[in-house]
């Protein structure tokens, strides 16, 4: 195919049927490939449709400034439209946008101001608050704001639906898509039932987001953070038409990630996390269909996005998405541990009397303890500098040198939450035994657990 501008480029993108996924199944389930858009998401349709409106009603001049909020997808398709018509473009994104969203971002010129997640929605710190303020202050600006415009939703009616209906031979029984500004189920909704109104839309909503309760129980519950990307909200958009929504399915972070690799592995499709959303309520729904029923799973976007996390064993086990391979808690630990009292440092003594109980439990740090609290670390490597540098240890005190306190865990942590401390970034970790008591876990005490562990000595 040959395209004059990479605008031209952007839909008709492939549906693919799932073999090995869906080999228990009786119905035929086809993914549509969203991440083959130039852009590489569905947003490149919705980024398109959305500057072209606004550029073709005069809301923005040549040489202005394109405002989004977004989680990384947009921008990107409104840096395609950007890029071809000469517009500068900023863009604000919540802080659990994925590094890799937001880097390329930046290479496609645009300005990225990141946000807090953990906010309410009216927050002036929220990503779509803080966009807000923007298009008021940056003169001959506009603000997109896909989850109130209608450009949003036509862009799936116009393209969208109608690439499903004729890829499909107007056989398609079933839609499944994620729920986010919800531009791609209500228009792709809205066509495909005008085409067969007894094609079955179904949402898919993350725990943690509203639509699911608002749906099965018209209840407004109080949403959380989640750490899948690009769908769900804590507000609903205007862009959502309930008329074209037959159900909503929640499904887990672990659940989505869980299946996203499941998918690369097993059908070759690398894509993002929202999409192992979409794959897992598409096989969940697909159970009871029968033979003559055609499914079609909506993959929003790709996972080269996602491989500091979804694909990074390390990110997943941390998160506690994946088990460690050992099974070790901090109470595992303690057991094997050769020195059972802890040592600590106290604020007001000095910091030879810290050195001699150092070299008493050939430890290289000390927590330091004041009032049953735990108030900072002091180091062997303070000591010794200052040795080097003429200094007497017994003319100082601890509070001159401590640095802040060690991280503390449970005793009921897991190797997964301790090895996110050690010892990349701490040489040790204090533990909470309740009343008051503490212990302390260092690299050492770690590497011999898990070396017996290993031998098979538990």
């Amino acid at each position: 195919m040959r395209y004059e501008s990479i605008l031209e480029a952007i839909g008709n993108t492939p549906i693919v049927r799932l073999n090995k996924l869906t080999k228990h199944l009786k119905c035929r389930v086809y993914a549509k490939l969203e991440f083959t858009n130039p852009g590489g998401s569905v947003k490149d349709r919705v980024g398109k449709y959305m500057a072209l409106g606004a550029e073709q009603r005069g809301d923005i001049a040549p040489g202005g400034t394109i405002i989004e909020c977004t989680s990384g997808n947009t921008g990107m398709g409104l840096a395609l439209f950007a890029c071809a018509h000469d517009y500068k473009t900023v863009f604000t994104v919540n802080d659990k946008q994925s590094r890799e969203k937001i880097n390329m971002l930046k290479a496609m010129g645009a300005e990225v101001i990141v946000c807090p997640t953990a906010v309410a929605p009216d927050d002036p710190r929220h990503y779509v608050q803080v966009a807000r303020k923007l298009s008021r202050e940056i003169p001959n600006s506009y603000l997109c704001n896909q989850y109130d415009n209608p450009d949003n939703a036509a862009a799936h009616y116009e393209m969208t639906g109608p690439e499903i209906w004729n890829d499909t031979g107007g056989k398609i029984t079933h839609f499944v898509c994620g729920m986010g500004t919800c531009g791609t189920i209500t228009g792709t909704g809205k066509y495909l039932k005008e085409k067969n109104p007894k094609v079955r839309v179904i949402g898919v909503d993350p725990e943690g987001s509203l639509f699911y309760d608002y749906f099965h129980q018209r209840k407004i519950v109080e949403s959380h953070v989640y750490k899948v990307e690009g769908i769900g909200e804590d507000f609903f958009p205007k862009v959502l038409n309930w008329d074209y929504v037959d159900d909503v399915t929640r499904v887990t972070d672990k659940e989505s990630f869980i299946m996203a690799r499941k998918l690369a592995r097993a059908e070759g499709i690398f894509a993002g996390g929202s999409s192992g959303a979409a794959v897992c309520a598409a096989l969940r729904a697909a159970q009871h269909l029968a033979a003559d029923d055609l499914m079609v799973v909506f993959l929003p976007d790709g996972g080269r996005q996602y491989l500091g996390k979804v694909y990074n064993d390390d990110w997943m086990r941390e998160n506690q998405f994946i088990e460690a391979e050992i099974r070790i808690s901090v109470f595992d630990i303690l057991k094997r541990k050769k020195i059972k009292a802890l040592e600590y440092a106290m604020p007001s003594e000095t910091a030879m009397a810290a050195m001699t109980k150092m070299r008493k439990i050939d430890s290289s740090q000390l927590p330091v303890f004041e009032e049953g609290g735990v108030v900072g670390t002091v180091y062997e490597d303070d000591m010794i500098n200052a040795v080097l540098a003429g200094k007497d240890l017994g003319a100082f005190i601890v509070r001159e040198i401590m640095h802040e306190p060690l991280p503390v865990v449970g005793r009921e942590a897991r190797l997964e939450e301790i090895t996110s401390f050690i010892p990349d970034k701490y040489p040790a970790l204090l533990v909470d035994l309740g009343n008051g008591r503490y212990d302390i876990i260092t690299k050492f005490d770690l590497v011999t657990t898990v070396g017996a562990f290993a031998e098979g000595r538990t």
